[in-house]
């Protein structure tokens, strides 16, 4: 889940991020038979300040090997744990439920915070600890960490600091750890070091046009196909957990864009009297009413040939930013 840009996608709380987790043994029907011989496995954010998030959740949860439905935030004045949101999936039992772990705080990523722990050992140890017992408490047998927006040079500390959670939480049998990682930046986040703290990494494979960015496809195959091609080369296929969009955004005139959801962008193009087309070299669909807006939006059929290519490197995990959004024609497609 990539959540440097996650401001605009929150809109008053409706969306936020980006997106994961690591294999677990879950009950068969999470585990879908595909035409490769290899299953895929698959795995969805939750946003818990969404009923439609929670409600897709528990329509869909035969589908998914891991559900990410907590959510612990670091205080970036204390580099404290918060609880932002409360979690009313996690009760419904099992052990597929991960929480996330995110310096996102008060509309942005807060590297310094990170940082920070890496300075003050008893903090470090106070903030890890208070991780480690919220979450085992909560039934949670999974953490996926999201520090954004570090530099290169931040690595040793952004390392430290993470396998220090990371062995907290294990010691309290939240056994599986997983760390999404932006998926072109390799000199601040390279896969190998990661793993030797996490289960998995995830590079984020969305996010090539984003709020801040003139409008174009979130996630064009050939861009994923690159750019997943570097990691895979890193560390191998069964390492990577392969994080997909589920959103679109809309981008106004001389405004940032606005993060959608699939149903979004047909009411959109309906009440301005419009059509979603596909553009043919990204297989993106897009919509625009001239002189006001231009949205570019995931459906069924490109996150189709997404996980197709993506399975075609060997990658067979799969977790998606975030549910709620989706075009529901994935459950019978691309989800098959």
């Amino acid at each position: 889940m990539n959540f440097s840009r996650t401001f605009h996608r929150m809109q008053g709380l409706r969306t936020l991020i980006l997106p994961l987790a690591a294999t677990l043994t879950v009950a068969s029907c999470s585990s879908i038979p595909h035409l490769s011989g290899q299953s895929r496995e698959l795995w969805a954010f939750t946003a818990p300040w969404d009923p439609a998030s929670d409600l897709s959740a528990r329509r869909n949860a035969d589908k998914l090997a891991v559900i990410i439905s907590g959510w612990i935030a670091l205080d970036s004045a204390t580099a404290r744990p918060l609880e932002l949101f409360s979690d009313s999936l996690r009760t419904t039992g099992g052990s597929r439920y991960y929480a996330l772990v995110t310096s996102w705080h008060n509309d942005r990523f807060h590297p310094e915070v990170i940082l920070a722990l890496g300075k003050n050992e008893t903090l470090l140890g106070q903030t890890a600890g208070t991780i480690a017992v919220r979450a085992s408490a909560a039934g949670y047998t999974g953490l996926v960490l999201d520090f954004e927006g570090h530099a290169k040079r931040d690595l040793p500390t952004l390392l430290r600091v993470s396998k220090v959670i990371a062995d907290s939480a294990r010691a309290r049998k939240v056994s599986r750890i997983a760390i999404a990682i932006p998926a072109g930046d390799t000199a601040g986040y390279p896969a190998m070091p990661m793993l030797g703290f996490a289960d998995f990494v995830i590079p984020m494979l969305y996010d090539e046009h984003w709020a801040g960015s003139p409008p174009g496809p979130v996630s064009s195959p050939e861009w994923v196909r690159r750019t997943l091609g570097v990691r895979v080369a890193e560390v191998g296929a069964n390492k990577i957990v392969a994080a997909l969009p589920l959103y679109g955004y809309r981008w106004g005139r001389d405004k940032p864009g606005e993060t959608i959801g699939y149903l979004d962008a047909q009411r959109l193009a309906a009440e301005a009297g419009t059509i979603l087309n596909r553009e043919p070299s990204s297989q993106t669909i897009r919509a625009r009413r001239e002189g006001q807006w231009e949205l570019w939006v995931t459906d069924e059929r490109l996150l189709s040939t997404l996980m197709k290519d993506i399975e075609g490197q060997g990658v067979h995990r799969f977790a998606f930013w975030r549910l709620g959004l989706e075009d529901p024609a994935v459950w019978k497609g691309a989800f098959r």
